[in-house]
């Protein structure tokens, strides 16, 4: 039988324009985005922004109402079975039975996943190595902490090796050594050439280990670049000035003269402990300050350039979501103004790597 999937076998993943409504609620709105090989890409948003949604369109868990996907060539509607046979999918919840042993959950996930016994059982035993599960293999999984279930709900969809992972919030709720581990493992993931979508509200997650961030909100994509690309939207690289004495505020705010934006003077308050702003000359905006400052005979507790972090980036993206939404409601709400009116009068009307519990490259290509 003819292979259907497309030429284009350097991008596992390829979205075009998906879009998915709930009754009245528009859980995805024409979403488009595509991960490469061995690439690791974060979706990244709030509660309720249609991260989950997103991937339960490209595991095949719903249909979209419009768009395409592909997921390893095949599509997601209408080759669903084959999708379902290259990927793996780790939701918010562990889905496993929890009154077999961690060992007889691998092994029944090899069964179902068409391995002849032998080698389910010896699949089993490598993964429980990888994963640093072997001294827990017999025990039920009613025994096992969070991080220990999540290591084996992992393992579990790479008995047979997926060419796209799906970690829905994979990270959540466990202790920083179990997320580490996950992070060591989704690294492991990038050396074997396997994709990874993430979805995550850890930004630090998806500093640390993704190759690019969609930054997604009220169901759309509302930025989309590298960690770095993403912060320098926001402004890029800041004097932050912390004097030795509050009362300077106002001398260094003097001192500084144009330095200093309108709108940066407007944010100072009573309350306020330092002064921030814009370094378009990065270093060279540092030295100019420091110059006038000195001049002034100001003494200060520390003065930094800085980057903003990915936190700044996230709130900055997603305000401006909420605003363009609230103008797109006002939009609406004037439109029905309009038309009561005219009704009215008319009548119509990134990392640590070899950690505990990490994986080998022979550990994944099995």
């Amino acid at each position: 039988m003819q292979d259907s999937r497309t030429a284009n076998s350097d991008k596992s993943v390829v979205v075009k324009g998906i879009s998915k409504s709930f009754g009245d609620v528009h859980a995805v709105r024409d979403v488009s985005f595509d991960v490469g090989r061995g690439e690791v890409v974060a979706l990244l948003g709030p509660n309720g922004a249609g991260k989950t949604t997103t991937v339960d369109i490209l595991s095949t868990l719903t249909k979209p109402d419009s768009g395409k996907a592909t997921i390893a060539g095949f599509d997601v509607v209408s080759e669903a079975s084959s999708v379902r046979r290259s990927i793996m999918l780790t939701g918010q919840q562990v889905a496993l039975d929890d009154m077999l042993t961690g060992r007889e959950n691998l092994v029944l996930f090899g069964r179902l996943q068409g391995l002849a016994k032998k080698a389910a059982e010896a699949r089993a035993d490598e993964l429980l190595t990888a994963f640093d599960l072997q001294h827990a293999a017999n025990r039920r999984l009613s025994t096992y902490s969070g991080g220990m279930r999540r290591r084996i709900d992992i393992a579990c969809g790479l008995v047979v090796r997926p060419e796209v992972v799906f970690l829905d919030e994979p990270t959540t709720g466990l202790d920083p050594r179990s997320r580490q581990t996950i992070w060591d493992l989704v690294s492991g993931f990038k050396d074997v050439g396997i994709a990874t979508l993430l979805t995550t509200q850890y930004l630090e997650e998806a500093d640390a280990l993704s190759d690019r961030i969609i930054v997604i909100d009220h169901g759309g994509i509302v930025a989309e670049g590298t960690a770095d690309e993403l912060k320098e939207r926001t402004g890029g690289s800041y004097c932050e000035i912390v004097p030795r004495d509050l009362n300077d505020l106002p001398a260094i705010v003097d001192a500084l003269g144009s330095l200093i934006p309108e709108q940066n003077r407007a944010a100072l308050t009573a309350a306020s402990d330092r002064i921030a702003m814009p370094a378009p000359d990065g270093p060279n905006t540092l030295v100019e300050a420091l110059s006038r400052l000195n001049s002034a005979s100001i003494q200060l507790t520390d003065i930094a350039l800085r980057r903003p972090s990915l936190d700044d980036v996230f709130l900055a993206l997603t305000a401006d979501s909420e605003s363009a939404a609230a103008d797109d409601s006002d939009t609406a709400d004037d439109g029905k103004s309009k038309e009561l009116v005219g009704s009215s009068a008319g009548g119509s009307g990134r990392h640590r790597r070899n950690g505990r519990g990490s994986l080998t490259t022979s550990d994944l290509a099995s």
